[in-house]
């Protein structure tokens, strides 16, 4: 059947702001609500900050280049033991408003390469540039997964639990383009093959925690053929930025009812008010250039382009609206 969800991030600064993100997920939402993330609350529950509150036996601390392991004993240093806090009393709402909810429920964090190339070494620049240390961080990513899942299945027994693995950064990775500290050289690249395996790892411990492993990249060159090879059950993008060479790729998944979550309403208010109508009619289109009807795309997803952190909320709420309605008008349409 086809679905609708958010990608993750909503606008709002405070607890009273998050409660209401997961009261609006839940109603505009119903048939795949999602944890909420409030960015705009600061490093601790940004999307770094908050998948570094999930990884296991790794301390990390918060620097004014942004979050960096310490390789402290001893245990998280104060920012990273904040941000679990964090993630802690967010659970908590969530867990009060879910009472008694089934079906499916997805959660976020990022993936290991967006980790690598966003969080530093304890001597500085990031982890991406140490072979070594990316290892020690998926594995420390997939063991904490473990216990997330976990978590989450204990706060909301009745969840079918997706797990969106958030990989931003991979093609930049893959290109050779993430800069180092100074901004003057680029980490070296990593080939699909050197890529794969820390991918594996995190990917296999969502699956083998009882949860769906999605990977979202909102991106144009989504490396699709490597996240599926390497555990993904299926993938998230943007379609307007999605190159079209990824097209059979997602078509192939989507004839093997396989999840494909496809951004089609844009993260920040139009100029020109937009339907959901015109939004259902691209997604048709859509469909037709893959040789599909919407009743052959059972496991499409409708989502917004990419996290709604930047909208005002009036647009968070039409955003969450929208995907919903397009999803009915799609199976209404098969």
């Amino acid at each position: 059947m086809i679905t609708a969800t958010g990608v993750g991030s909503l606008p709002g600064t405070d607890a009273a702001d998050y409660e209401l993100a997961v009261k609006q997920v839940l109603d505009a939402l119903p048939d795949l609500p999602h944890v909420p993330e409030l960015p705009a609350r600061g490093a601790h529950a940004d999307l770094t900050g908050r998948t570094l509150a999930v990884v296991a036996d790794l301390s990390a601390d918060l620097q004014p280049a942004g979050w960096r392991l310490t390789g402290a004993s001893g245990g998280a240093g104060l920012d990273q033991r904040r941000a679990r806090s964090l993630l802690a009393q967010d659970l908590d709402i969530v867990e009060e408003h879910t009472q008694g909810y089934t079906g499916p429920f997805k959660t976020q964090v990022a993936g290991p390469w967006t980790l690598a190339a966003t969080v530093e070494r304890p001597r500085g620049d990031r982890v991406l540039a140490d072979h070594g240390a990316r290892r020690e961080l998926a594995e420390a990513l997939a063991e904490g997964l473990r216990t997330h899942v976990a978590d989450l299945r204990r706060r909301i027994p009745g969840a079918d639990l997706v797990v969106q693995v958030d990989e931003p950064a991979l093609p930049s990775v893959l290109a050779g383009q993430v800069p180092t500290a100074s901004g003057f050289h680029r980490h070296r690249s990593v080939d699909a093959p050197g890529a794969s395996p820390a991918l594996e790892w995190v990917l296999a411990a969502v699956t083998g925690a009882g949860a769906v492993p999605v990977v979202h990249c909102c991106a144009a060159d989504v490396p699709v053929p490597l996240l599926t090879g390497a555990g993904a059950a299926g993938v998230s993008v943007d379609l307007d930025v999605l190159a079209a060479s990824a097209y059979d790729d997602l078509a192939g998944l989507l004839e093997q009812g396989r999840p494909v979550h496809l951004g089609v309403v844009p993260t920040t208010a139009p100029a020109r008010a937009l339907t959901d109508g015109v939004v259902t009619e691209r997604v048709l289109r859509f469909l037709d250039m893959l040789g599909l009807d919407p009743a052959a795309a059972g496991s499409l997803v409708v989502t917004p382009a990419c996290g709604l952190a930047g909208a005002d909320p009036s647009w968070a709420r039409e955003a969450m609206r929208l995907v919903t309605k397009v999803a009915g008008h799609l199976r209404d349409a098969g």
